[in-house]
């Protein structure tokens, strides 16, 4: 199976982050595929630069997904994964949905950990949305500087281990989620550090992916999922209209 993760973000680096840690994730004979946005920002913060971000999901994936088997948003706070979904007949998964389910599997609150205190409110808005905000504990963000998103874990680790511990002993945390692309792979890393189980949505997104990729493919003719409804546009880029008109 062939799987695409696109990051919307613009930062090569933190592609390669994904792209290893799918590696890891990928079972005998899945083929793993990393795109970075066209445009967009360094690292989505904000609800503003989350649109932009979804708009250079569905741009990224007018452009690469058509021979892939699934989809996945490589990104915490998952941009653009509901309007994927209503334009794609294979599974598409995002970061935040994965985890947050496998956080429910495990029992009890799980906690988030982040790159940043301001990301937080969109992440836990995200995780009202999709139903498990009882479950959430808390999250924790870093408050401090880095120089490279993509470096961010190695920089600030000792700071990210002790935001994990603060979860568990200040929140009751059952288990925790290393949220967002730019610390995927730190859960294998630390793992041994923390006394709950550690999360990592890179990790959780191919595992669903794989799963849902292997129950065989999706048909929508009806419901909200279903495909748009064709009407004329302006501004689109080519491979937009096609992915919204692919006849």
């Amino acid at each position: 199976m062939k799987l695409l993760l696109i990051n919307p973000n613009i930062s090569e680096s933190v592609t390669e982050l994904i792209r290893l840690e799918a590696q890891r994730s990928a079972l005998p004979g899945t083929e793993v595929h990393a795109q970075t946005a066209e445009f967009g920002v360094a690292y989505i913060e904000t609800r503003a630069e989350a649109v932009i971000g979804a708009h250079a999901v569905l741009q990224s994936a007018a452009c690469h997904a058509s021979d892939m088997d699934a989809v996945i948003v490589a990104a915490y706070g998952d941009p653009g994964l509901c309007a994927l979904k209503e334009l794609l007949d294979i599974p598409v998964i995002g970061l935040t949905e994965a985890s947050v389910s496998e956080a429910h599997l495990y029992g009890g609150r799980f906690s988030l950990v982040g790159i940043s205190k301001r990301i937080g409110v969109w992440y836990q808005e995200v995780i009202r949305a999709y139903g498990f905000h009882d479950r959430m504990a808390s999250y924790r963000g870093l408050n401090a500087s880095f120089s490279d998103v993509g470096r961010v874990q190695d920089e600030r680790r000792d700071m990210l281990l002790d935001l994990c511990l603060e979860c568990v002993e200040k929140d009751g945390a059952d288990s925790i989620i290393l949220s967002g692309a730019p610390l995927a792979g730190l859960a294998r890393d630390v793992a041994d550090r923390i006394p709950v189980p550690l999360i990592d949505g890179v990790g959780s997104a191919m595992r669903a992916a794989q799963s849902l990729v292997a129950l065989g493919g999706i048909h929508r003719h009806t419901g909200s999922y279903a495909r748009p409804p064709r009407k004329g546009n302006r501004g689109l880029s080519t491979e937009l209209q096609r992915l919204f008109h692919p006849h």
